[in-house]
């Protein structure tokens, strides 16, 4: 990660990055600001702002090159090579990661899939075999193991993080919910499910005030 640029800005990449292969698949060869902010519903000046924060990459009065925007916001993100992942959990959320095939576009492969669950060992999802945790040490001795996500329950993904960081994985992709006590050195991106429909409901719920005290005037 650059040092000195905001999660905020890191957070928008992702989102240019997609508006940008929309792009290309449309056959937009270039792309001015405004017109991508009009996409977006991000200001011009916040769109150049953040692309500043990484070089700029367009001219005055010419624009971006969306091929070669997409392609290098695709090295800023880390996506122009392959990162392994192995999956903790094979349960319906771990299978559902599993047979996501658009991870692999983004250069996401996962690899591996673990569970405790013996009905599990051996049940292969979209040719990925289940293994017992207790497999865990040889596979990643074995393999490139990037990023390990972990769908399990929040009882046993504190003990089962570290145990992946003694391994040598130090990025965790946590649907667990529970905030881990994980080294500073270890990269954690956690996604709480619960908390993005929390606040669905509270932005529902603040558009139904709007729409009443606009009825009322």
């Amino acid at each position: 990660m650059e040092k000195g640029i905001s999660q905020a800005v890191i957070r928008r990449m992702p989102r240019y990055y997609r508006y940008l292969g929309e792009l290309l698949d449309g056959g937009v060869e270039r792309i001015s600001s405004n017109e991508l902010s009009a996409r977006m519903r991000v200001t011009a000046s916040q769109i150049r702002q953040d692309l500043n924060n990484f070089g700029g990459f367009g001219q005055q009065g010419y624009g971006y090159n969306v091929k070669y925007l997409y392609d290098e916001i695709g090295k800023i993100l880390g996506i122009n090579q392959q990162h392994n992942i192995i999956v903790i959990g094979a349960g319906n959320l771990g299978q559902a990661l599993a047979n996501y095939m658009k991870f692999e576009k983004r250069g996401f492969v996962i690899i591996g899939l673990f569970d405790v669950d013996p009905a599990l060992e051996g049940v292969t999802i979209r040719g990925i075999q289940v293994r017992m945790m207790d497999e865990l040490q040889a596979f990643v001795k074995a393999q490139r193991v990037d990023i390990a996500a972990l769908t399990i329950p929040k009882e046993r993904a504190d003990e089962t993080a570290n145990e992946l960081v003694k391994l040598g994985i130090h990025a965790i992709w946590n649907f667990a919910h529970l905030d881990l006590e994980l080294p500073e050195y270890v990269v954690v991106e956690n996604v709480h499910l619960s908390d993005s429909l929390m606040q669905l409901s509270y932005n529902i719920a603040n558009q139904r005030k709007f729409k009443e005290q606009k009825d009322k005037k």
